[in-house]
């Protein structure tokens, strides 16, 4: 087999099955004592056997962790394919079909992935004498649930896997891969819709979250002025118009944060991706955006419950990256925060006194309202009233099918907000959960 002749599609993240597949391949009939005379690969038919068993161990906690299919060899492969960024793929992410000399390149290893993919293991099988191999062929998971991917996701990579298989060129399975790409994106940012940063000792990364609340914004009950902003500028925004960071603010449980994964989970195939960050880590902000700013997809920095204390300096740090360092903000970020006050930043009464050790409290209180200024577009949240509240109970009690009279249904919601942080819509939907576990015994 040709593994070391590729040339755009290397460096896979798990490529060493790929490495020990292709070596038996290549070597099962093989009766010299290894590769090379210092070669630590097994020599007798025996050992060969035991490497192919360990293979399809790790085919099988493959279709454990990713959720895979059918034919767990071409589940694999299709997998190593839509994950490689390089030249090739980060350049037809979104964009599709791109231009030059690389196409060449790609196509020669997408050669030498069709002979893998291709490739009858009958006399592998016959000659080691592991006839288990076959349960790998047509796998049938014992749960479709991905531990790696969402389930769409998840069922796109099982679905190319088997449109290779109808592929007869390798240029046709180039062009299949070109379209997945264009579909879904290429690697982490590709098949993930939301991220979180971790800095470690090996320096600031960005890593999916695997598992985001699939929440709409039909399933935020009211607030349609509100959503209808939001969306407003999140469409101009993925359009590639003008469109501004946005700070959605205002009472506890009205549905900022959830507004935001909603954002995350409806503009997903349109490009959109969000990468939440912590308070703790604005000074790697700088570095996050470095990782992005040449991506094809549209960037989301997700801030929650953003507020400052007067000792805090870390909005020093996020000012300068909205607006007011050297180096202008890529037209692929925004940045979208949500907050329980409207100017981020604790004010006193004494910043305005007339008397006090800072001769310029005019420059005081302007630097603390610098930051939400630096929000284009501000949404307020506001708690229900009493009527509103009703309403939202009576919606989501309709959608959850509770079954209760109204007029109980309400009398017992007030009850609950009384002793659970008020009128809101978090209150409401935590009442209506709370029917849902006792609903064998309503």
């Amino acid at each position: 087999m040709r593994e070391q002749e590729l040339i755009v599609y290397r460096n896979f993240e798990d490529g060493a099955l790929l490495y020990d597949m292709a070596w038996l391949m290549s070597h099962y009939e093989d009766t010299a004592v290894g590769r090379e005379q210092n070669s630590d690969r097994p020599c007798t038919r025996e050992a060969k056997a035991a490497l192919f068993y360990e293979c399809i161990h790790r085919l099988i906690e493959l279709a454990g962790n990713y959720g895979f299919h059918g034919n767990l060899w071409h589940c694999y492969l299709a997998n190593l394919l839509v994950n490689n960024e390089n030249s090739y793929s980060c350049g037809c992410e979104i964009r599709g079909e791109i231009e030059g000399t690389i196409n060449d390149a790609a196509l020669h290893d997408i050669v030498i992935f069709k002979e893998f993919y291709d490739y009858d293991f009958t006399a592998m099988t016959e000659k080691l004498h592991v006839p288990e191999f076959s349960l790998i062929e047509n796998y049938t998971a014992s749960s479709r649930e991905s531990k790696v991917y969402n389930t769409r996701i998840c069922a796109r990579i099982c679905e190319l896997a088997e449109k290779f298989c109808m592929d007869h060129t390798p240029e046709e399975m180039k062009t299949t891969l070109t379209q997945f790409y264009k579909e879904y994106g290429v690697g982490k940012f590709g098949l993930h819709k939301s991220f979180r940063v971790v800095h470690d000792d090996g320096g600031v990364h960005i890593e999916p979250i695997l598992n985001i609340a699939h929440v709409t914004l039909n399933d935020l009950v009211g607030y349609e002025i509100a959503k209808k902003k939001l969306t407003d500028n999140t469409d101009a925004f993925v359009a590639g118009r003008k469109a501004n960071n946005c700070l959605l603010f205002g009472d506890a449980g009205t549905g900022k944060s959830s507004s935001i994964k909603a954002i995350a989970n409806e503009y997903y195939e349109k490009g959109l991706r969000i990468i939440e960050v912590y308070k703790h880590q604005f000074q790697d902000l700088n570095e996050v955006i470095s990782q992005i700013k040449k991506r094809n997809y549209k960037f989301i920095i997700y801030m929650d419950d953003l507020s400052f204390e007067e000792f805090e300096i870390e909005y020093k740090y996020l000012k300068a990256v909205i607006e007011g360092g050297l180096e202008k903000k890529p037209e692929n970020v925004l940045i979208y925060a949500t907050s329980n006050r409207r100017h981020l930043i604790r004010e006193n009464y004494s910043d305005k006194e007339e008397v006090r050790e800072d001769m310029h409290t005019g420059d005081t209180v302007q630097e603390k309202l610098s930051l939400v200024y630096r929000f284009g577009v501000t949404i307020y949240f506001g708690a229900p009233n009493k009527k509103e509240f009703q309403k939202i109970v009576c919606t989501l009690a309709e959608r959850y099918g509770i079954n209760m009279p109204e007029e109980e249904l309400l009398a017992e919601a007030n009850k609950w907000e009384l002793s659970h942080g008020g009128l809101s819509g978090r209150s409401a939907q935590q009442f209506v959960d709370y029917l849902q576990g006792m609903q064998k015994d309503i």
